[in-house]
């Protein structure tokens, strides 16, 4: 662990408050299916902090995706502690504080790409005029200006995912949640969509957990990473990655990257 230095601030140097705005400790979840436990994740310990870029990764069904849906409130957990601190003035409610990113970018076929965007203002009830403005200025930022009076099937898998990622962030959450964003697209698009979504990340200010199952993504994107052992689930990991800033794919070339990836294929014993 030594070997490894810890970062002081995030790719874009914004400094990590004392205090972590997600708390994890010993957190575990088990199923029961014809009286049978099976253990989907055993304690796992990490603290995140405001303006994180948390990689997920691990093999399948280790447990990734569970603990994003512990954390969406979706799920309830059987043992350890999850605490989440919104600000001083009120409590964390999932509803109104998680944005949630899957695989497919799940947009509705008959709403166009601006309609698409504003789909959480009609749900939690926002006022539509405000929920227009902010709507055009996220299809600017994750770079579909003009593209909102399309339709779904006229724009690319990378570009639907980037209004799926604008819709996430739409009623202003202070978690973004992102279960293999990018894992549906080719390998070009993907690294394509890896350099955006830092961008994103940096405007956005937000807090954001990534699942992955490739390794180097999640070195590329992660101010810090968990890694999840399968058989049963267990939390082997979490540091921080050290790595320049501003990142470009060019960092996959360092011998810095490198170690990081060798780090988590010893931990999950595929070295």
């Amino acid at each position: 662990m030594s070997d490894y230095p810890k970062p002081t601030s995030g790719p874009a140097g914004r400094k990590n408050s004392d205090r972590p705005f997600i708390r994890i400790d010993g957190l575990r979840k088990s199923y029961r299916n014809k009286g049978q436990e099976s253990v989907a994740l055993s304690n796992v310990t990490l603290d995140i902090h405001a303006g994180d870029m948390v990689s997920l990764v691990g093999p399948s069904g280790c447990g990734k995706s569970t603990l994003l849906k512990i954390l969406s409130g979706l799920y309830e957990h059987d043992g350890g502690t999850l605490e989440i601190h919104a600000d001083a003035q009120r409590n964390f409610n999932p509803g109104k504080d998680v944005g949630m990113v899957f695989q497919q970018p799940l947009l509705l076929k008959w709403r166009n790409i601006l309609e698409n965007v504003m789909l959480p203002a009609d749900i939690l009830g926002l006022p539509r005029s405000a929920a227009r403005v902010r709507a055009l200025e996220l299809l600017d930022m994750v770079g579909l200006g003009g593209q909102g009076k399309k339709m779904p099937y006229e724009l690319s898998g990378g570009m639907q995912q980037r209004a799926a990622i604008a819709r996430a962030l739409l009623h202003d959450p202070s978690l973004v949640l992102m279960d293999e964003p990018f894992g549906a697209l080719d390998a070009l698009t993907r690294e394509k969509m890896n350099l955006e979504m830092l961008r994103i990340w940096e405007q956005s200010h937000k807090t954001f957990v990534v699942v992955t199952h490739s390794i180097q993504e999640a070195v590329f994107l992660g101010t810090h990473c968990a890694v999840l052992t399968a058989g049963p689930a267990r939390m082997a990991d979490f540091f921080p990655i050290a790595l320049p800033a501003p990142r470009t794919l060019h960092v996959k070339a360092t011998a810095e990257f490198t170690a990081y990836v060798s780090r988590i294929y010893d931990l999950l014993g595929v070295a």
